[in-house]
């Protein structure tokens, strides 16, 4: 560190916070941005990311720059409809008024809380999540982001059962931080920081497997302290767990003594058409991580929620797991308009009803196009497309990136493209993104599979 390069950043701090400043730049200062940041993105952050960004389009770098409602605006002004939604971040859509005005509002009295006096927020937060979340969910800790509350269900589970084995199942993901990627599933992710905790996986869906499971270790002394599942799995290809699957785990979780957590971070709030994916099968877990959504797509928030049960070790010494801005004012405030949003504006409804109808568009394509587009699946507007293999699946994102569409696959299964759009997207847009997507389909049969078969 020299007085030079502290003069440097100085001058550039305060051009930056100038350009923050701007509503709008002209086409020098456009320019300028879109080469730092690919400049600074190589030189500071990663180049290897660059390469595996389908946001990079034919004609320039896309550099993200404003948005609103279900579209996102790049620095050329060139408006792009929104179907990926930030992985599910985006339910109440980008920078929805009444959360916007609830973190601004918050940040006139106080952004973060002392760490040592009650800050009522996360009180009034929590006692909110608890009615809105199904069965005897009671408690809440609050955290920066969905591995995290990952992480804190884990210590949970173990705190309660005082067993150390989880098990997950094959196309589940739960984060990347070192405890919730023992959960995840892909050996890409795992690999390189093996080895992990205790993690067992097994086939999502199956009954057999997980009674095998749960019944062998149970006669081994390896007990199980948590089973972990995503209710609709997100990053495995958008898997929604058959019928009866969750009651089965929830029954053979009770029988062996294990705790049965929910990974609700991307299905959770109103994505699935209800609040919570596991409300289509009346199931309740014992513990249910939160994340993404949950803070409104302004603020980073996500929270570990469980039973009274569950909570009682944890309450016997509240110091085992702390978080310096987990729950803070400014992300607890947002959180608060997003469980209000949800409800008054009936989004959870809404998703139901859009993703019907966009899953009846999907089929009509299939039947016409079924070369490339090959199944769709989900529920609400947590939808799947899959294609014939993974580079058609990319191609078609590639074109309907070029008609100003975003959207992009799923982690696990490379394959599928995710739709996730803003819950409050409209059918204007939607039907936008189908004449999208026909072009693209046609452009990809064209290019990619009629010449194949002409062969």
């Amino acid at each position: 560190m020299t007085t030079q390069n502290l003069s440097k950043a100085l001058t550039q701090s305060n051009e930056l916070l100038d350009l923050i400043s701007k509503k709008s730049l002209d086409v020098g200062e456009r320019e300028k941005v879109i080469a730092d940041s690919v400049k600074y993105w190589t030189d500071h952050v990663n180049p290897g990311f660059l390469q595996y960004r389908k946001s990079v389009s034919t004609d320039y770098t896309a550099v993200e720059w404003d948005d609103e409602g279900a579209v996102f605006r790049d620095i050329n002004g060139k408006t792009f409809i929104d179907m990926l939604g930030g992985f599910g971040i985006y339910n109440v859509g980008h920078r929805h008024p009444k959360v916007l005005k609830a973190v601004t509002d918050q940040l006139q009295k106080q952004a973060i809380h002392s760490q040592e006096l009650i800050d009522p927020l996360r009180t009034y937060l929590a006692n909110l999540v608890s009615m809105v979340t199904p069965g005897d969910l009671t408690y809440s800790f609050f955290t920066n982001s969905g591995t995290e509350s990952v992480e804190a269900t884990m210590k949970m589970a173990m705190l309660a059962t005082g067993r150390r084995h989880f098990v997950g199942a094959i196309g589940g993901f739960h984060g990347k931080t070192l405890g919730a990627l023992g959960g995840t599933s892909k050996a890409v992710f795992r690999q390189p920081f093996l080895p992990l905790l205790n993690w067992t996986h097994i086939p999502f869906g199956d009954v057999d497997a997980l009674k095998s499971c749960l019944e062998c270790n149970d006669f081994s002394g390896n007990k199980v302290a948590a089973v972990m599942l995503e209710p609709i799995q997100g990053e495995g290809g958008i898997n929604v767990a058959p019928p009866g699957y969750l009651a089965a785990a929830r029954e053979l979780c009770d029988k062996y003594g294990a705790m049965l957590i929910f990974d609700e971070i991307q299905c959770g709030m109103g994505r699935s058409g209800k609040m919570f994916a596991c409300e289509f099968d009346g199931v309740v877990p014992d513990l249910m991580a939160l994340g993404k959504a949950f803070g409104g797509g302004i603020m980073p928030i996500g929270a570990c929620v469980g039973t009274a049960k569950v909570w009682e070790r944890y309450i016997e010494n509240p110091f085992l797991h702390t978080t310096t801005f987990g729950g803070n004012p400014a992300a607890c405030a947002a959180s608060i308009a997003t469980i209000n949003v949800l409800l008054e504006e009936d989004l959870p409804d809404q998703a139901h009803e859009k993703g019907v109808y966009m899953l009846n568009k999907m089929r009509d394509l299939i039947s016409m196009y079924s070369k490339v587009f090959v199944s769709c699946r989900g529920r609400g507007l947590m939808l799947g497309m899959e294609f014939a293999n993974n580079e058609l699946g990319y191609e078609v994102a590639k074109e309907l990136f070029a008609r100003q569409i975003l959207i992009s696959g799923t982690y696990i299964n490379a394959r599928v493209l995710r739709v996730e759009p803003p819950l409050v997207i409209s059918y204007e847009q939607i039907d936008t993104f189908f004449v999208a997507l026909e072009e693209s389909l046609q452009a990809v049969l064209r290019t990619f599979v009629a010449p194949a078969v002409a062969v």
